[in-house]
């Protein structure tokens, strides 16, 4: 290789690195900023005093131990008219003989079940609809029984964006917090996930919701038929349901503390990770620009990431010191940038991860090609419904 052809190559890739460092700021700074901003403007708003009626409704499997542990955290919560309808779909007797305890506690708890006729249909999805058939009010708050909320609040924490305009509440969830660098890793990765969809519906682009802490008006599931333009896969009753209806106009996000809900740690790893790959499934199919926007995220990371070992392995073997100095410069910044907002955002969630995020930040890239590599090799019929 001639000095010219050296030099132009070496142009090129310093370009190229600083490339991918400026879209990598760019979602740092502007969407994933938004969340801890937002969370320090919510806990300073007064008590809320807009409190509708409302129904909370909990599809169930085989969770009798879930429903006794949480569920009664849900039915004392401090709010003037509520409903807690719980589907229960085919589970062992346990679940069915806690929930009639439970109801003579609680006059305001109901129950139903899923037919075991029922085929041919995500039965999550059909517990829900039962549900927002069977209930009485205009808001839908939707949850598992596996989650509990963090406050009595939650529901007039949600509630507070319960106004004219607004037909869809987003909340935050993530992981009990305990010991364990896998136990800090999923922590870290739902944080990311949520400082990513929250942070982009705070900026007026929604494209998905978890359905551990969200609600939306019955108004909007019956004028969207439900789940109809999904029946054919055997989950996405949250985030691809509200990617069809959200837009800027009509979608809140509440992230105080008094809104956060919480989740048992996965038992295995494969659990999460199935989890996690059900939702590269559906994420796939979000119309808009936020599939290709969350692919450029993460490959700018990648190919960030990769540029900056090229460019310091050719800069320090050919002495390049002024290469070598802007890509270590470069990606200092980058790295003190996203550091610094991830911690920030953990904190206004509550979260005990911040010694660890300097590690999951460098290493998030490749678990998220992980992931895609893991949704490729399955076979198409594991996501449709059964």
């Amino acid at each position: 290789m001639t000095n010219i052809d050296y030099n132009l190559a070496t142009v090129i890739l310093l370009i190229f690195c600083g490339l991918m460092f400026l879209i990598q700021l760019y979602y740092f700074l502007v969407p994933y900023s938004r969340l801890f901003k937002c969370s320090k403007r919510q806990n300073k708003l007064p008590e809320n005093t807009n409190c509708p009626p409302l129904s909370v409704i909990i599809v169930t499997k085989d969770s009798a131990s879930m429903l006794k542990e949480n569920l009664p955290y849900i039915l004392e919560q401090d709010y003037p008219e509520f409903e807690v309808i719980v589907v229960n779909d085919e589970s062992a007797g346990e679940d069915e003989d806690i929930l009639k305890i439970l109801r003579s506690q609680y006059p305001h708890l109901y129950h139903t079940f899923i037919p075991k006729s029922a085929k041919y249909v995500s039965r999550k999805k059909l517990g829900i609809a039962m549900g927002i058939k069977a209930s009485k009010y205009d808001w839908i708050v939707v949850t598992e029984p596996y989650c509990r909320p963090e406050s009595k609040n939650w529901l007039r924490s949600m509630s507070r964006n319960f106004v004219s305009g607004t037909d869809i509440v987003l909340g935050y969830c993530n992981y009990n917090n305990s010991k364990g660098i896998f136990v800090k890793r999923i922590i870290s990765d739902m944080l990311m996930v949520s400082m990513r969809f929250l942070g982009r519906a705070i900026g007026g682009k929604p494209y998905m919701g978890i359905g551990r802490n969200m609600a939306y008006r019955k108004d909007i599931y019956l004028q969207h038929k439900g789940f109809y333009n999904q029946l054919t896969l055997s989950r996405g009753e949250d985030d691809l349901f509200i990617n069809e209806i959200a837009n800027k106009s009509n979608t809140k996000v509440c992230v105080d503390s008094d809104s956060i809900m919480r989740m048992p740690l996965p038992k295995y790893k494969k659990i999460w990770k199935g989890d996690k790959i059900g939702y590269e499934v559906t994420g796939n199919r979000y119309k808009g620009t936020a599939r290709l926007s969350n692919s450029i995220e993460t490959w700018s990371a990648v190919l960030f990431s990769l540029s900056v070992i090229v460019s310091l392995y050719i800069g320090i073997l050919n002495r390049e010191w002024i290469l070598t100095a802007s890509v270590c410069t470069a990606w200092l910044i980058r790295t003190i940038t996203a550091v610094t907002i991830f911690n920030k955002a953990a904190k206004a969630m509550g979260e005990k991860i911040s010694s660890f995020l300097f590690i999951y930040d460098i290493m998030r890239p490749f678990y998220s090609i992980s992931l895609k590599i893991g949704y490729m090799t399955r076979h198409k019929s594991d996501y449709m419904r059964k």
